[in-house]
């Protein structure tokens, strides 16, 4: 192209960045001085530029043209970088189920408290929750809100589960009967879940309210942040079975009954409970038994007698330990929990042998709470 009477090698542009201020500045000197004025501006501009490389190191580099080394020069300062290195940063939560150090990541529920003095009842209001912590692989929650004024917990009520949200508006009131001279007494307990169709429900959070701190004079509306929820002990279910010994014949009867609200073990929400029987001497298994399978059930009922013999004077170095299993014809059979009596276990299982021992011939029925199989541990046998 000509400026200014001189024409001007397209060449030497391609060699500059698009827009770049010295290709710039070439153009305008050109036009103003000339030819040669302007190459030798622009020599001198490119020496100068070859000094000071680009902030970016990521910058695409025209072709022909290397970046000089930067050699580090030890520099002593006190002032803090502006942003840290990588390495410095730590690694943020991720995945489903990560334990949330802040409570602000839990999220936040807005509710209303009113008492309706005519009809002696407590209006609870589930409005909205916002920001809520993901559960789910998909990155989001499905989540429902349980109701409650401690100390009863067994009168509750539950929202309706909303599918794949953080933010559910659920708008829901509940009423619980309870006379005004006991509010003061008693905390409402608003916790969060997230639902979960094939296995245990998930907490989120937790609002906690002393009704002892809230004036019921008129209608409360307010928003509390979530706080995380006490752990509770999983619950595995509970078995029923009985205890018979007869001493003249050496004789020790296991009649394993039943057992019911067991741990949902497959897919389908339901479990193919056994029971194994074992004996033990010295802390060692000795003898085993086992009950039928029953499909497709978390109450099953058994009925179903083992017996062992134990001479009179080992009857107090034995014990007896009850594991619930369910059955997979396909892989490993899972432990859902264990019980364990005798004269070295502790609490009900004490009590039920030595009920057992102090009524001879006779079988003695109890409840007992599975624990987890890991848990339950025999102290060495007198």
């Amino acid at each position: 192209m000509t400026r200014g009477g001189c024409r001007v090698s397209a060449r030497l542009f391609a060699h500059r960045p698009h827009g770049s201020w010295s290709s710039l500045l070439c153009v305008g000197l050109n036009g103003c001085l000339g030819w040669e004025w302007g190459t030798r501006v622009l020599e001198c501009l490119c020496r100068k530029d070859s000094r000071n490389p680009p902030p970016c190191s990521r910058s695409p580099q025209p072709r022909g043209l290397h970046r000089p080394t930067r050699l580090p020069t030890p520099v002593a300062s006190t002032t803090a970088p502006v942003q840290p290195e990588v390495e410095e940063l730590e690694p943020a939560p991720s995945g489903p189920g990560q334990q949330v150090a802040d409570k602000h990541e839990l999220g936040r529920l807005q509710y209303s408290l009113d008492y309706d003095f005519q009809s002696g009842q407590l209006l609870v209001g589930i409005l909205q929750a916002e920001g809520l912590a993901a559960l789910d692989l998909g990155g989001s929650s499905d989540p429902y809100v349980r109701v409650y004024l401690l100390p009863d917990k067994r009168r509750r009520y539950e929202t309706k589960v909303h599918r794949q949200t953080l933010n559910p508006h659920f708008g829901e009131t509940f009423a619980f009967k309870v006379p005004y001279v006991e509010l003061g007494g008693r905390v409402l307990v608003m916790a969060v879940y997230d639902f979960d169709r094939f296995s245990r429900n998930d907490a989120i959070g937790e609002v906690r309210v002393p009704m002892s701190s809230v004036d019921l004079g008129r209608p409360v509306q307010t928003w509390r942040e979530l706080q995380a929820a006490p752990r509770e002990e999983e619950k595995l279910g509970d078995i029923c079975f009985s205890l018979r010994y007869v001493p003249t014949a050496g004789k020790l009867t296991v009649i394993v009954l039943e057992a019911k609200n067991l741990k949902k073990m497959d897919v389908g929400g339901l479990s193919d409970p056994y029971v194994k029987v074992h004996l033990l001497q010295g802390g060692k298994k000795v003898r085993k038994k086992k009950t039928t399978i029953k499909k497709n059930t978390l109450n099953p009922y058994y009925n179903e007698a083992f017996s062992f013999e134990v001479p009179c004077d080992q009857v107090q170095k034995v014990q007896v330990e009850l594991t619930v299993l369910d059955y997979d014809k396909l892989g490993k059979n899972e432990a859902i929990g264990r019980v364990a009596v005798g004269a070295a276990a502790g609490g009900a299982g004490l009590r039920h042998w030595a009920d057992m021992l102090a009524n001879p011939r006779r079988p003695i029925a109890q409840w007992h709470s599975l624990r987890p199989p890991d848990r339950v541990r025999l102290l060495p046998a007198p």
